[in-house]
């Protein structure tokens, strides 16, 4: 059994607990904490079981660090504070420990990351021995592995497109809705997630991912930006009410420009209801969904819906996420200690866990 921690127990962790908690290669040693109000609840409940674990929750990381766990889901965000999130990455896998986290964007293209990222988490390799593996689901494997996959059911492929679409109602932070993506903000209002430059930075990597697996050169990665103001007030059931003439809509394309045309495309159309902008793509259901389309012969199309927590489609995505991350730490820990990316690392089957509960 592969002793891991999971570190965080908010959206991400909650998932990571109840995912590594059912993997039949892990263990569930230890639960790190930043709320102190969290400290010493069982691991159960704060994953959302009906069951305890046994597992205390504490916001020791030095004791924590020092059991020599061979695994670490570190599930903290990593959007407004990246400095601190390095930081702690790095403490792990300099501890020894193989690591896997949807926190950092810009590794999950390690290849192509800023040096002040790739260069301390490689010194951390060579000291400790640790391993690294950085993914999600968008980044992550709704614009890596599983388009890619697709992809390779095509007899001629012209454009690979992966679309999030997205009711954003559904999505339990509001500092992230209302201030990163600026829903609710009036349109003269600059949201930090979709100014220039930005959407490159979190997605560009997924889309030089799929050109370094496809064979192709890009020219440029481009980006473009549509938003949409309410046309009346709306009322949302966890972040309370969006006003009439504020952001109620916003689409966006990260391109990948192949021989001057967009080729390899992520796009994001996000609402916080319906109403807004009803004449954008619209997942099958009105909640969410990832779509990825390969334009070619045959034409191909391929919708994701995911649901946790009670049916949330944003808990589901968190929890696809998720494991895919828990899936690769036994593959990891295998593996050479080193910094990996999507195409290292397969996307494995659920092996020992079809029908399985423990108890």
């Amino acid at each position: 059994m592969v002793s891991t921690i999971v570190w965080g127990t908010g959206n991400v962790g909650r998932a990571a607990i109840r995912a590594v908690e059912a993997h039949p290669a892990l263990e569930l040693t230890a639960v790190l904490v930043h709320d102190p109000a969290k400290v010493g609840r069982d691991a159960g409940d704060l994953g959302g079981l009906d069951h305890r674990l046994g597992v205390a929750a504490t916001d020791d990381i030095d004791a924590v660090l020092a059991t020599g766990p061979r695994a670490v889901v570190y599930a903290a965000s990593g959007d407004i504070r990246p400095d601190e999130a390095l930081a702690d990455i790095v403490r792990a896998i300099r501890a020894g420990a193989v690591v896997v986290t949807p926190s950092l964007y810009a590794l999950y293209d390690q290849r192509n990351a800023p040096p002040e990222l790739r260069e301390p988490v490689l010194a951390a390799i060579a000291d400790g021995g640790g391993s690294l593996f950085v993914s999600g689901v968008d980044p992550g494997w709704g614009n890596d592995v599983l388009p890619l996959l697709i992809s390779g059911l095509g007899t001629t492929v012209d454009v690979v497109r992966c679309q999030e679409i997205f009711d954003y109602s559904t999505y339990d932070q509001p500092d992230s809705v209302r201030y990163l993506v600026g829903m609710g903000q009036p349109m003269d209002y600059e949201p930090p997630m979709i100014a220039p430059t930005v959407p490159t930075m979190v997605w560009g990597g997924q889309v030089r991912l799929m050109a370094r697996a496809l064979g192709v050169e890009l020219d440029e990665i481009r980006e473009t930006l549509d938003r949409r103001p309410l046309a009346a007030t709306v009322g949302t059931a966890t972040m309370g009410d969006f006003e009439a003439g504020t952001q109620g809509a916003v689409r966006f394309e990260v391109q990948g420009i192949v021989e001057g045309e967009p080729r390899i495309v992520i796009e994001h159309v996000t609402r916080i209801h319906p109403s807004c902008a009803p004449d954008w793509p619209t997942p099958p259901d009105g909640e969410g969904a990832h779509r990825v389309i390969i334009e070619g012969r045959p034409r191909i199309e391929v919708t994701v819906e995911a649901t946790d927590e009670g049916g949330n489609r944003s808990a589901g995505g968190n929890a696809t996420a998720v494991g895919r991350l828990v899936s690769a730490v036994d593959w990891l820990v295998a593996a050479e200690p080193g910094l990996y990316d999507a195409l290292d690392v397969p996307l494995r089957p659920a092996v020992g866990r079809l029908g399985r509960k423990r108890s």
